[in-house]
């Protein structure tokens, strides 16, 4: 058991909030009993678990979420109240943080079905709009979700945090946009971008192929490279005064009219 929040163990896992830190170690950290439940359920072995049982809600304790990552041969430790608030990123934690292995994958690794439904998210700075997505790509059943050029990476503790920890259910990866557009094109994936600059609205347009659809910055949207690419641009009509929508929900509309099809068919 740890007590005070100046041990070293702990000032460690603080420094995992870096990204550099987080790259050169290829760790990062799951916080919250719901995220760390699913990351279990897709097969992710922490390295090491800290816990406050103090800071532990019932269904937690009655769930033996501690005896089941104890039981994978993960180093568990316990932390005191100040310690744990000391390690943990978010306000109000629960009393659970893990330290495991980074998402570190290249479009090379996916293994996508033929017909595979993809969304790729291009420059996205946010980790939250990034996390969004993930969530929407695991609801939705998309095969994979790729960032081109990423701003930030998928080890970002916000980002697993925004996900619940379905950065470890969905297949992602991260690579440059050159590459992703030449690997979509190998694959006869058709690359869809989604642009206000096109008389296409999203609902006319076929999804029921292979796709992969695009999504870009709130401020700039998707660059010339992949509108380029595209074989298809498409918008999603607005009335409002707003000239954009936030791109986890344009995300979303996308998919899932992608879905709505697929499913038709």
């Amino acid at each position: 058991m740890i007590t005070s929040p100046a041990n070293p163990r702990v000032k460690a896992l603080g420094t995992l909030r870096r990204r550099r830190v987080r790259e050169e170690r290829r760790r990062t950290l799951v916080e919250g009993y719901e995220e760390l439940g699913l990351a279990l359920d897709a097969g992710v072995v922490p390295e090491e678990l800290y816990y406050c049982p103090e800071l532990m809600g019932e269904q937690a304790r009655a769930a033996g979420l501690v005896e089941r990552v104890g039981a994978l041969g993960t180093e568990v430790v316990q932390l005191s109240r100040a310690a744990f608030e000391k390690a943990a990123y978010r306000e109000g934690p629960d009393g659970f943080l893990a330290v495991v292995a980074t998402v570190d994958r290249r479009c090379a690794d996916l293994d996508v079905p033929e017909g595979a439904l993809l969304l790729v998210c291009q420059g996205v700075e946010k980790p939250g709009n990034l996390g969004a997505m993930l969530r929407t790509a695991d609801a939705a059943g998309v095969d994979a979700v790729i960032a081109a050029d990423p701003v930030t990476d998928w080890g970002n503790p916000n980002t697993v945090r925004a996900s619940k920890g379905t950065v470890f259910s969905v297949p992602v990866a991260s690579d440059d946009t050159a590459t992703v557009v030449a690997w979509l094109e190998e694959r006869g994936i058709e690359l869809v971008a989604t642009t206000p600059d096109t008389d296409t609205e999203h609902t006319d347009l076929d999804y029921t192929g292979g796709v992969a659809i695009a999504v870009g910055t709130e401020k700039t949207g998707l660059t010339d490279e992949v509108l380029d690419g595209a074989g298809h641009r498409v918008r999603i009509p607005m009335v409002g005064r707003a000239n954009s929508l936030n791109v986890a929900t344009s995300a979303a509309i996308v998919v899932y009219e992608a879905v709505r099809q697929r499913r038709a068919r």
